[in-house]
């Protein structure tokens, strides 16, 4: 097998796991990662948080957070409510559903690994970042959005939303 041909292996195996974890996650709690990902920055900020401020903080677009934030609103996993002190501002909260649902989800798949890459030395650690910089440069990927949670599916679906 080529060398390239082993990569590329490898890098389905990644999206493989992810994927894997994606199905496991929503058949658990009915979530996707996204989703996952913004109640815990919801639930983190007992005392509201604005969407722009989750775009930033997990970089993904905002445009992209605002759609997942209708879907979490309408499920009723977390409310929006104007500011007191700036009425432009809306804050998000976390619902007691939403409380619920966070709590009894599975802890992110980056968790262990991140576990795991910390274990490795400094240069171990570089260069495995080297490396999959430059793959995603290859890709042509260094412009696409994407959340701290490994998570596979919500890159295409972002587009479908753009194209309709």
């Amino acid at each position: 097998m080529e060398k390239y041909e082993e990569l590329l292996l490898a890098l389905r195996k990644v999206i493989r796991a992810t994927d894997l974890y994606s199905k496991q996650l929503n058949k658990l709690t009915g979530l996707t990662a996204p989703q996952l990902l913004i109640l815990r920055e919801v639930a983190a900020a007992p005392e509201g948080i604005t969407a722009s401020a989750v775009a930033q903080n997990i970089t993904l677009s905002p445009a992209t957070v605002s759609n997942v934030i209708d879907r979490l609103e309408h499920r009723e996993l977390i409310h929006r409510e104007r500011s007191t002190e700036d009425r432009r501002r809306v804050v998000l909260s976390l619902t007691p559903r939403g409380a619920e649902r966070l709590a009894a989800a599975p802890k992110p798949l980056q968790e262990d690994f991140i576990r795991k890459f910390q274990g490795l030395a400094d240069w171990e650690q570089s260069q495995l970042l080297a490396a999959m910089q430059r793959i995603a440069a290859m890709m042509d990927a260094e412009h696409i959005d994407a959340a701290d949670v490994l998570e596979v599916g919500s890159y295409a679906q972002q587009q479908l939303h753009r194209d309709s």
